[in-house]
């Protein structure tokens, strides 16, 4: 479905209510995806290109910004990006952070998660001890060394260990992700972005009941233990809590050796020109380009309504907004909790698409 005004129609809407994600046909000019890609031929070896205006504009001068204005309302210009560009590669032998072999996983070696969540190199041996040391030994091994459990340990990700002093917010959180296509991802295995259809709903449900438990929202708060002691090499994360994993495993659920069954995840196809919008309550992971014939190419963009905290600038690429990009405490105006802020919107996910009211009020008189 093409885009030819800067508005979503009904049936989009209804669609990104009941999915969580859109994908939005030729929304990109092919003269600002050939600049993009001109400017990534260009690139020196280990160059970040993640703040040139060839991959900002993707969203900056395309139609992205009006449709987003609508549906979500006002947000920071990206003044930075992710380049998500995955060589060709085959089924691995390492370890993932899920804990299990690469080559063991189904769907593409794909890790389903939630954003905001920090992340350390998994483990490359079986891990020994007790879980307690095991939890330990894993979160001194990030980049800041040994600072005990404490919410200035960063993962290698350089997301923070939790976002708040009093460590009750395991997770970073934004608004909407766009995911910009800049090569043909039009059948499953080229590297493209997979979603778990429909799970925004879930894990909404979930951080309401988590909030509602104790207020401790995100990995090691309730129902979400940050580190799986059962997997392959006794410490994987989950990135995703069992509760919400296991709404979405049936029998066609593909399995590990081990017999443990994995949500089967939509893989988003598009090609160069095409932009997905999802929620950031979607559950997602990107996957091995086995079938690509060449790298998969996709700018990736985290955006955050500027209801939320409007004296902050949000970068465009960073999943916890609330902390600086590398962790940094930010200060607040006195009265101005953000990470009371952030869980609200993670339990009402709906408040700050502006443009989404009456759908989602349609929606919810259905259900």
């Amino acid at each position: 479905m093409g885009v030819e005004i800067n508005k979503l129609s009904i049936e989009q809407k209804h669609d990104l209510y009941r999915n969580g994600y859109i994908v939005l046909k030729n929304v990109i000019s092919m003269e600002l995806i050939e600049a993009a890609l001109k400017r990534i031929s260009k690139a020196k070896k280990g160059e970040n290109l993640g703040g040139e205006k060839e991959m900002t504009d993707l969203v900056n001068a395309s139609l992205l910004t009006p449709i987003l204005h609508e549906i979500m309302g006002q947000f920071d210009p990206p003044i930075y990006s992710q380049v998500g560009v995955l060589k060709k590669t085959e089924p691995g032998d390492h370890f993932n952070n899920l804990g299990y072999k690469d080559k063991d996983m189904p769907y593409y070696g794909e890790q389903i998660h939630m954003d905001g969540s920090q992340t350390i190199a998994a483990p490359q041996e079986v891990q020994e001890g007790t879980e307690e040391e095991i939890y330990y030994r894993y979160i001194a091994s990030g980049p800041k060394g040994d600072l005990g459990r404490s919410a200035d340990v960063m993962g290698h990700n350089m997301v923070p260990l939790f976002q708040d002093p009093e460590m009750t917010l395991g997770l970073g959180s934004f608004t909407a992700f766009v995911f910009a296509c800049l090569n043909d991802q039009m059948e499953e295995g080229m590297g493209q972005t997979s979603v778990l259809k429909g799970a925004h709903h879930e894990t909404e449900k979930f951080f309401r009941w988590q909030y509602e438990t104790n207020g401790r929202l995100g990995p090691e708060g309730p129902g979400w233990p940050r580190i799986n002691y059962d997997a392959p090499n006794r410490c994987g994360l989950f990135y995703l809590p069992e509760a919400v994993q296991q709404k979405f495993v049936d029998e066609t659920s593909e399995s590990t050796p081990d017999g443990k069954k994995w949500a089967r995840p939509t893989q988003v196809l598009m090609e160069p020109g095409d932009a997905c919008i999802t929620m950031y309550h979607i559950p997602h992971s990107g996957s091995r380009n086995e079938k690509g014939t060449e790298s998969r190419k996709n700018i990736i963009f985290r955006l955050r309504n500027k209801k939320r905290q409007p004296n902050k600038l949000v970068n465009g690429v960073s999943d916890h907004p609330d902390r600086g990009q590398m962790g940094e405490w930010l200060e607040f105006e006195e009265g101005n909790d953000p990470w009371e802020r952030s869980k609200h919107a993670m339990c009402n996910m709906w408040e700050e698409w502006e443009g989404m009211q009456d759908i989602v009020a349609e929606e919810e008189t259905k259900s």
